[in-house]
């Protein structure tokens, strides 16, 4: 039986392209991969986030996405600066009704090799807790 190895990419439905662009370029320092009629393409390392023209449905309340960053608060600061309210902690809806979570790299077991992480510009550490999950699973 074949095995889920990890994520590609996570498609997100938004109203306008450009203003999902300038968005989420107030929270994160954004890498265009590339932009074809409709669709925007934005790297996070070796995976990346297709933003898609043409929100269909209403906001995300439960089903949502966790996003992985260097500084949480920041990022959340970020978001509140740009008018979206921060909920449960580490969340927030965009514009478009899509739930985000943005979580510390060091605090979960999701792990970069250290050449992604390195053309990444990041040296990231991993907490206690984190490093236990990882062992437990024979991956640290």
């Amino acid at each position: 039986m074949a095995r889920a190895v990890g994520i590609n990419h996570i498609a997100l439905e938004v109203g306008s392209l450009d203003e999902a662009l300038e968005f989420y370029g107030r929270l994160f320092d954004l890498e265009l991969r590339g932009r074809i009629r409709g669709m925007a393409f934005v790297d996070m390392g070796d995976q990346f986030i297709a933003l898609a023209e043409g929100r269909t449905q209403g906001p995300d309340a439960a089903r949502h996405f966790g996003l992985v960053v260097d500084d949480v608060p920041a990022v959340l600061d970020a978001a509140r600066e740009a008018g979206v309210e921060i909920f449960g902690g580490n969340s927030f809806n965009d514009p478009w009704g899509n739930h985000v979570q943005v979580v510390a790299y060091s605090d979960i077991q999701f792990t970069k090799i250290p050449e992604i992480l390195r053309d990444m510009g990041l040296d990231l550490g991993k907490s206690e807790s984190a490093l236990a999950e990882l062992r437990e699973k024979g991956l640290a």
